[in-house]
């Protein structure tokens, strides 16, 4: 059982920065890798980050080079750091965590956070 609470989106310019917070609950060590997802309304949900147990970290194309995930151990949270946002990264925020278990693969989400981007 894994609780994720998201938090710092807001309002940002193009071209502006933004980094996203996620408390876990439990220690990040024991969770097989922690995702970001994004969705705009109307819009189907995509991922956009990932890091692995190992440290190993994935990225969308639409967010390679602007975007980096990232971790603190000792505080059981996983970033996203947001560089030269544009508007089309409008969207609501979502963490989730993947356990992958030998009775099946347990999968948990946060509350999400919106990130608007005007231009």
């Amino acid at each position: 059982q894994v609780q994720l609470v998201e938090s710092g989106g807001g309002l940002v310019q193009a071209g502006g920065s933004l980094r996203l917070s996620c408390a876990a609950s439990t220690n990040i060590f024991s969770i097989t890798h922690m995702d970001w997802y994004r969705q705009a309304p109307g819009k189907q949900r995509e991922l956009v980050a990932s890091i692995t147990n190992a440290g190993s970290t994935g990225y969308a194309d639409s967010v390679k080079g602007r975007f980096t995930i990232s971790r603190d151990i000792a505080k059981n949270t996983v970033y996203l750091q947001m560089n030269s946002l544009k508007p089309e990264d409008t969207a609501v925020y979502y963490c989730n965590a993947v356990k992958n278990r030998a009775l099946g693969k347990e999968d948990y989400w946060g509350q999400g956070t919106q990130v608007t981007v005007s231009s």
